[in-house]
């Protein structure tokens, strides 16, 4: 391989990575930084160079960003409304008894869809702390499988903004990765149960006497070590704990009320109430929406015997599901859902605006850093470092698929944020694609799985686990560090299955 351009790739990479961590600036400075490092660093004009950004950044936007800000706004509704909470209650009931890690587990998969982790986890945290005091033991497994869960399909299933702007990046079907998604993190979500079960009981006396007390009531952290395996009425528990067969308490502090922000209901209305049935449409709707999208396409390419070909004219409704099954227009309709129908009669115009405002706040620094990535894949074409990489991965006896997953695992390592990772993993594998022999669906599976890698100090998240859970030091490392490392490594022989006939 060119030197020069080996040189220009390595450097590009470092400069994201020192940026990120040893300066004031943020990781869309750190992308159009590097951008400008790669290309001066390979050899190209410096006008050159600023129009491949601008094309880049230009071009993913095009394709994503208003799906990442329509997906945010979509996550607010369901997080005000309740709706979130509501499906978490209802995972709990319908997995039963003993089997309450699983309910978390999933109830954080499901959550985590539209809303960003860091405030699902906030959010559903209680329904936690509620069972564990009903339990009298086992707050660790579930907070680990909670949090683990919601982990899963942050990294791997869109709506959720990483993994939407790696597709735009790669330019995967939509449609496609949302069901490989979701099968990766159903196939995933035994390993976050079965870590959490097995470190759960070792931690619990781990957990520091402030969060003992708030979940286990007054008095808990003055008596022995509450355990998993204690019985009812058994030493060591509370003695006002003594039933396990209580639904979990209705007990959210107001500061963590997911409906708090509805405001107290007018004269004549009845208080808010969230079913199931109801919260999980607005999410429902544009999953099957975009999925029913890809699978009709692909069975009428496979009747007219036009897989692959350019020629290939959709019949009427293949037609009809590409305009309504786009995701455009998919989370459109689901936001419009969500607002009509999770929202009470008395919710003001200037209130939702407000929480849509929020959301797109909290888009705005993905979108630019999606754009940024995109901007860092397009110079990576331009200057040609991307063609000689690709050329000298290939005489390498290495999976194609291994290339991008250990390229987000060293960028998740180094700096901490898993949307990031995917997105500087998936920048510089777009022009490899080709030459390492796999799909833009394999490649953008392979990029969102490496970054769930070792969550630990440089990792926002990881602080918001440990600090609801009470876990610090050595012990918050085997816990949330193990299990997010623990699903990493699940995924591999995943990836590697799938290359087979992805």
């Amino acid at each position: 391989m060119d030197l020069q351009l080996l040189a220009a790739l390595v450097l590009g990479i470092a400069t994201i990575i020192v940026i990120v961590l040893r300066t004031r600036l943020d990781a869309f400075v750190a992308l159009l930084i590097a951008s400008l490092v790669t290309g001066f660093v390979a050899g190209a004009p410096a006008t050159d160079i600023l129009d491949s950004i601008t094309a880049g950044f230009g071009s993913t936007l095009g394709s994503i960003g208003i799906v990442i800000g329509l997906g945010v706004g979509l996550g607010k509704i369901l997080e005000v409304s309740g709706a979130a909470n509501a499906l978490a209650r209802a995972f709990v009931r319908a997995f039963g008894k003993g089997r309450e890690p699983w309910a978390m587990g999933t109830t954080g998969a499901v959550v985590s869809i539209p809303v960003f982790c860091d405030s699902g986890y906030v959010i559903m945290n209680p329904l936690a702390r509620s069972i564990a005091r009903v339990k009298r033991a086992g707050y660790v497994t579930l907070a680990l499988a909670l949090g683990c869960g919601m982990t899963l399909t942050h990294h791997l299933v869109p709506p959720t903004p990483g993994p939407l702007g790696v597709a735009g990046i790669l330019d995967a079907e939509l449609g496609a990765l949302v069901l490989a998604g979701l099968t990766f993190a159903i196939a995933l979500l035994p390993v976050v149960v079965g870590y959490a079960r097995w470190i759960g009981p070792k931690l619990e006396s781990e957990v520091s006497d402030e969060v003992r007390e708030a979940v286990y009531g007054p008095g808990a952290a003055r008596t022995a070590t509450v355990t998993a395996g204690s019985a009812p009425g058994s030493a060591g528990a509370p003695a006002d704990l003594a039933k396990t067969d209580e639904e979990p308490a209705d007990d959210l502090a107001p500061e963590h009320d997911p409906a708090a922000a509805l405001g107290t209901p007018p004269p004549g209305e009845k208080p808010h109430r969230m079913s199931p049935g109801l919260a999980v449409l607005p999410l429902l709707v544009p999953l099957l929406l975009i999925v029913a999208n890809t699978v009709a396409t692909a069975i009428d390419q496979d009747r007219q015997g036009a897989v692959g070909s350019d020629d290939y004219e959709p019949s009427a409704l293949p037609k009809a599901l590409a305009f309504i099954g786009s995701p455009v227009v998919a989370l459109l309709i689901g936001i419009v859902l969500a607002v009509y129908v999770l929202l009470p009669r008395w919710t003001t115009r200037s209130q939702v605006g407000g929480w849509l405002s929020e959301a797109a706040a909290s888009a705005g620094l993905i979108i630019l850093i999606t754009g940024a990535g995109g901007a860092l894949g397009q110079v990576l074409r331009d200057t040609g470092v991307g063609d000689e990489l690709a050329e000298a991965i290939s005489s390498w006896n290495l999976p194609g698929v291994l290339v991008p997953f250990l390229i987000a695992t060293l960028v998740r390592v180094a700096q901490g944020s898993g949307t990031v990772a995917m997105i500087t993993a998936a920048s510089v594998t777009a022009p490899l694609v080709d030459g390492l022999g796999i799909s833009a669906l394999l490649a953008a599976l392979a990029c969102c799985a490496g970054s769930m890698v070792f969550s630990y100090f440089n990792d926002s998240y990881f602080w918001v686990v440990t600090r609801f859970t009470g876990l610090d030091g050595i012990a918050a490392i085997r816990g949330w560090s193990g299990i997010t490392t623990a699903v990493w490594l699940g995924s591999l022989p995943l990836l590697l299955i799938a290359s087979t006939f992805l």
